[in-house]
């Protein structure tokens, strides 16, 4: 009898636990309402007059004008004369746990605690700047995937963020620790060789919460030892990599300065050519029969070249960027007038983040319009996330019904001079106004 008592007991329990879950589901969401002088149409490349904004929780629910959507009456009230609203902008290349004045020999006093704090610093910044989400292609440690479970906990203020946790390669190569010699035996724990090593180390990355696959294709200017555009992987390699990748749902973004690096990469299928510094025509009409996007950093030559040695980028790794910096700024212009798709990425942390914006004045001066370069850092880039646990495809990117309610506002004419967006005045984000003026 006891023993029955206690299995009943345990039901009740059960079904009482139920009717609080549902009852807290069933809760009515917060409503905010958004209203400014203006809204950039991602999607049509004008602007929207009198915008009114509808968000219930975190999510957009209508989208029209003052004229035909009023605040309901129990909605918190975001007014914003004189603003221009857009989405909230995406960066599809940083280092969140990366401090762009440490580099070189300097980066061996770093320690794993050293990048979860840099990256708690580093997030916000990256938010406040307008960023409300981002792709994180290299973290020591899972950090970054860290810092997205503090986020998406409410612990920490930052952006949306889909991690690749520890980037993969071959040994000695652009992913791999080659400061310190052999006695040492520094080796990340990422690198493999050979196909079935690779794969391993694949699945390593979707047991440990990784979003995405970040692989390293080519050497890199950072890297020591390495040429910069010389190919690090075989092509059985590149294919293993992507064929695990993809049957996980993760989707492959591969760091490539190379020319035949490139193409080998996007023949075996990844996604994203990151740098994509020394494409040629082949590899950018490769690139769109894939469906593949080039995320090209060419604000970050200025502050390799101008602050680097003083930061302790190594001697070698300066004379790299002398060989590829304007270059990929010329293939960026190529790829750009081939009509391959673009997506913003800026390779913060090498840089000061925070400054991730003023990459847009480049891509307009090497041949976008700044809607082009508007639409790089939301629709484009959102289509290139894919599924990933702190934000997917149709969850950012444009401000419409669905997606999530990030929102920032500029003073100026975006349009026009694109280096509006470098002075972020509002961020929204989730429906949560979290810099700007005070609201009703």
């Amino acid at each position: 009898m006891r023993k029955s008592h206690r299995v009943v007991t345990g039901l009740a329990a059960i079904a009482v636990g139920s009717v609080l879950i549902m009852a807290a589901d069933s809760a009515p969401k917060p409503l905010t309402y958004v209203t400014a002088d203006r809204m950039v149409d991602v999607i049509g490349g004008g602007y929207i007059s009198s915008p009114a904004i509808l968000i219930e929780g975190e999510r957009i629910i209508r989208v029209g004008t003052t004229r035909d959507l009023a605040p309901p009456k129990d909605a918190r009230v975001i007014a914003l004369p004189g603003m221009t609203l857009l989405p909230g902008l995406i960066d599809m290349h940083v280092h969140l746990t990366s401090d762009a004045k440490v580099h070189g020999y300097a980066g061996l006093e770093a320690s794993v605690p050293d990048s979860a704090i840099e990256g708690v610093k580093n997030a916000r910044t990256t938010l406040m700047a307008g960023f409300t989400t981002v792709r994180n292609v290299g973290a020591p440690s899972y950090t970054d995937v860290a810092l997205r479970k503090a986020i998406n906990g409410g612990k920490i203020e930052g952006p949306r963020i889909a991690a690749a946790g520890e980037p993969l390669g071959a040994t000695g190569g652009h992913c791999d620790k080659n400061l310190l010699p052999a006695e040492y035996e520094q080796t990340s724990k990422s690198v493999a060789d050979g196909p079935w090593a690779l794969v391993a180390k694949v699945r390593r990355q979707a047991k440990y919460g990784a979003d995405l696959i970040k692989i390293c294709a080519t050497g890199g200017v950072l890297s020591k030892g390495d040429s910069v555009g010389g190919q690090q992987l075989d092509p059985e390699e590149f294919a293993a990599i992507v064929t695990a990748a993809h049957r996980l749902g993760m989707k492959v973004a591969a760091h490539a300065h190379g020319t035949e690096g490139i193409k080998a990469a996007l023949i075996a299928g990844v996604d994203t050519i990151e740098h994509a510094s020394l494409i040629d025509d082949e590899g950018i009409k490769i690139a769109k029969a894939k469906g593949a996007a080039l995320s090209m950093d060419i604000y970050n030559d200025d502050y390799i070249l101008g602050e680097g040695a003083k930061v302790g980028i190594l001697p070698e790794s300066l004379e790299k960027e002398r060989m590829i910096g304007q270059a990929q700024r010329d293939s960026f212009a190529r790829g750009v007038k081939a009509g391959v798709k673009m997506i913003f990425g800026t390779d913060a942390g090498v840089y000061p983040h925070g400054d991730n914006a003023r990459q847009f004045a480049y891509m307009v001066k090497y041949g976008m319009t700044p809607i082009q370069a508007i639409r790089a850092a939301t629709v484009n880039a959102a289509e290139m996330l894919g599924t990933v646990k702190g934000a997917g495809s149709a969850d950012v990117g444009q401000i419409a019904p669905g997606r999530f309610g990030d929102i920032i506002g500029v003073s100026g004419d975006p349009l026009n001079d694109v280096r509006a967006l470098e002075t972020v005045n509002v961020v929204i984000k989730g429906g949560v106004q979290v810099k700007g003026p005070p609201t009703l």
